[in-house]
């Protein structure tokens, strides 16, 4: 097994604005892994709120370089990094590789087939009331649409968004910028705006005093969500979680958290980090058991890979082509 990995810093379409930050790249790396004449890709933008860089996660990469290249099953794996971005490339290299030496796509060696239409939320970053307000009405024809809003008028720009994309289903992540009071406040004006899913509205931690159904809006876990250990904390306060790969160490490891979640009575779904087509296509195996889907970074993104993912004018994803992952 031969291994290469390298960095890729992908030009977005703007500058992507959100409770945490600005962003005008997608900063991200590339495995691959070689056997024979089979290649398996990679791709990771890490998590940037647990202090990953591109830089630490090739390093994180390099540590195990030899063991990788020894051969390393999906399991075994599991025990020689932690949860991260680096761990998420290398694991997607191997559900690719594996899907290249059998003739099989990704989705049948998972045990989930990929008979699930998969509809994108298209993301708006923060911007002003009139800047929410185009936006939307240039996504209006997506059948979901999510909004980035922090604690300055959220509101006003939810009712921005909701005037130019009347009919899209909205889910409003404010980055952990509210407290629990806020929340509550705004539920009933956020179920008037039909509001679908509040995705990680307060703080980590600070999240102890949300009861599960007093909001009228259902209340998403992300940035408190990681893995099967955070469940039980968890299960009495949200009624979602949103399982990204980068979070939990690859879509080996988020398949095991989607069952373990279900098993708990919560509902699911999948988020990304900005990343490109690559990056995006082991979410979409995640995505079939997912209510929710949040797979839009090659949206955001002025580049992509070669046979990149296409979306139609509704958020609907294509199935990757073999040529690209999977």
């Amino acid at each position: 097994m031969k291994l290469t990995v390298q960095t890729k810093y992908w030009k977005l379409s703007e500058p992507f604005v959100i409770a945490r930050g600005t962003y005008t790249t997608s900063d991200v790396i590339i495995v691959e892994l070689q056997d024979g004449p089979h290649i398996g890709r990679g791709e990771a933008a890490g998590v940037d709120y647990h202090g990953e860089t591109p830089d630490s996660m090739v390093a994180q990469v390099e540590a195990v370089r030899s063991k990788i290249e020894a051969g390393v099953t999906r399991a075994e794996l599991l025990k020689l990094l932690p949860i991260g971005g680096a761990r998420n490339a290398l694991d997607a290299a191997l559900w690719d590789l594996e899907a290249k030496r059998t003739g099989r796509r990704a989705w049948d060696l998972a045990g989930v087939g990929n008979t699930r239409e998969i509809a994108s939320a298209m993301t708006i970053g923060i911007r002003s009331i009139e800047g929410y307000e185009k936006a939307a009405r240039g996504l209006a024809h997506y059948r979901w649409i999510k909004i980035k809003v922090n604690n300055d008028d959220p509101l006003g720009c939810i009712e921005a968004v909701r005037r130019g994309a009347p009919n899209s289903r909205l889910i409003v992540d404010a980055n952990q910028a509210w407290d629990v009071p806020t929340l509550y406040s705004l539920g009933p004006q956020l179920a008037k705006l039909r509001v679908d899913l509040l995705e990680q509205p307060v703080k980590v931690g600070g999240d102890k005093d949300l009861e599960l159904g007093r909001s009228p809006i259902p209340v998403c876990a992300d940035e408190s969500i990681d893995t099967i250990d955070d469940l039980q904390y968890l299960k009495t306060r949200y009624e979602f979680v949103n399982i990204k790969l980068d979070k939990t160490g690859g879509l080996t490891a988020a398949l095991e958290l989607a069952h373990a979640a279900r098993a708990e009575g919560m509902r699911l779904m999948v988020g990304c980090m900005v990343t490109g087509s690559v990056g995006m296509a082991p979410g979409m195996v995640l995505a079939q058991l997912c209510e929710v889907v949040d797979l839009d970074g090659p949206l955001l993104q002025a580049e992509d890979w070669e046979h990149p993912i296409q979306y139609d004018r509704t958020g609907v994803m294509s199935w990757p082509s073999p040529k690209l992952w999977g």
